[in-house]
C-alpha cells in the first residue's frame, strides 16, 4: 500500500523541528503497520460517491492545517492529561488510489485498515465522503467480527436505491455484508427521512436536542454493550451554524457543545475504528467546519487515551 508522502523528513529531533503537515503537529509515518503506534490517522481524500455538493476530497488537508490551532495545548481542555503521554499515534498521509475509479479506492482502502486491524491499530479515517466508511468496515470485520455502530449524521445512509458507489447507502449495504449488527447499532442526529423499522436505534435531531448529553450517551453505551465499535461521524449532524461546509446541510441539528459533551461521555465503547466524514472545504467559512471536524477528530483520540489513563 502506497501513501503520497510530503516533503519532509521526518526523521528529526522534536526539540528543533516543528511538523506542520501531520495532524496536530503528530509524525508522520509512512509505514504504520510496523510502527509503535496504537491508533493511527488516515487522510481519505475521496469524493466521487457525493450525491449534492462535492468537495470533500479536500477535507482531510484542511482538517489536517486547522489542526495546528489545537496542538498548542499540552492538556486538551477539560481532559487533564495530555494525549501524547498516553496514547501513541501517527499520522501516515493520505491512501493513494487511481482517481476516477472508485474500485481502486474500495480495494486499497479496505486492504489498508485491514493491514492495521491485524497489526493492532485504531484507524482514525479523515474524510472524504461518508461512502469512505463501508471499505473501513470491510477492513475491519475479519480482525473484529460484526461491529456495534455509533453513527452521528443528520441522514440515516440506509437507502437502497443508488449506485454501488453512494454516500446514502453505506448502512443499508453493511449489514447485508455482516460488517455491523444493527441490534446494537444507533444513529444520532437524524433529521431527514428514515425507516423507523429498520432495526437501528436511532435518536432524532428533535428528541436528541430535548435530551440531556449525558442521556444521549448512556442511551449509546447501553446500545452498543461490550461489542466492538466503530464511530462514524459526519460533520452534518451539526447545525449548519456549527458546520455549514459540508455537501447536504439540514437545518435543526445538533450544537457544537453538545456533540463535545456527548462524545467525551463514551468512553466505556470498545472502540475498534472511527471517522470524520463529509467536510467541504469548499463551502466553508473562516474555517469553522474544518475546525469542528478536526475537534471531533481530537476528541475521539482522547477518548482512546482515556482508556489507557484509567
Amino acid at each position: 500500500m502506497a501513501f503520497a508522502h510530503q516533503t519532509l523528513n521526518h526523521q528529526y529531533d522534536n526539540s528543533l523541528v516543528s511538523n506542520a503537515f501531520g495532524f496536530l503537529r503528530l509524525p508522520l509515518n509512512f509505514e504504520p503497520y510496523q510502527s509503535d503506534a496504537q491508533a493511527v490517522i488516515t487522510g481519505v481524500p475521496f469524493d466521487l460517491a457525493v450525491s449534492g455538493r462535492s468537495g470533500t476530497r479536500y477535507g482531510p488537508e484542511a482538517m489536517r492545517r486547522i489542526s495546528m490551532q489545537l496542538a498548542w495545548e499540552h492538556c486538551r481542555f477539560p481532559w487533564t492529561f495530555c494525549l501524547t503521554d498516553k496514547l501513541k499515534v501517527c499520522d501516515c498521509g493520505d491512501l493513494v488510489y487511481d482517481f476516477g475509479d472508485p474500485h481502486s479506492f474500495e480495494r486499497n482502502l479496505t486492504a489498508h485498515i485491514g493491514k492495521l486491524a491485524a497489526a493492532c491499530k485504531i484507524p482514525l479515517c479523515l474524510g472524504g465522503d461518508h461512502f469512505i466508511t463501508l471499505p473501513i468496515l470491510r477492513g475491519l470485520q475479519p480482525q473484529h467480527g460484526p461491529m456495534a455502530l455509533v453513527h452521528f449524521d443528520a441522514h440515516s445512509d440506509t437507502y437502497a436505491q443508488g449506485s454501488q458507489c453512494d454516500h446514502g447507502t453505506m448502512f443499508h449495504r453493511a449489514p447485508e455484508e455482516g460488517l455491523i449488527d444493527k441490534s446494537h447499532s444507533i444513529q444520532i442526529g437524524i433529521r431527514t427521512e428514515y425507516d423507523a423499522r429498520d432495526g437501528f436505534l436511532v435518536l432524532p435531531a428533535p428528541v436528541a436536542n430535548d435530551l440531556s448529553p449525558a442521556e444521549i450517551a448512556q442511551q449509546i453505551i447501553e446500545r452498543c454493550g461490550d461489542m466492538p465499535c466503530y464511530l462514524s461521524f459526519d460533520i452534518d449532524c451539526l447545525d449548519p451554524a456549527y458546520a455549514p461546509g459540508t455537501g447536504t446541510p439540514v437545518m435543526g441539528g445538533l450544537s457544537s457543545d453538545r456533540i463535545l459533551k456527548v462524545l467525551r461521555a463514551l468512553g466505556r465503547l470498545n472502540l475498534v475504528g472511527m471517522d470524520v466524514v463529509e467536510v467541504s472545504p469548499p463551502y466553508d467559512h473562516s474555517d469553522i467546519t474544518a475546525l469542528a471536524g478536526a475537534t471531533i477528530a481530537l476528541e475521539m483520540l482522547y477518548l482512546l487515551a482515556s482508556k489507557q489513563a484509567d
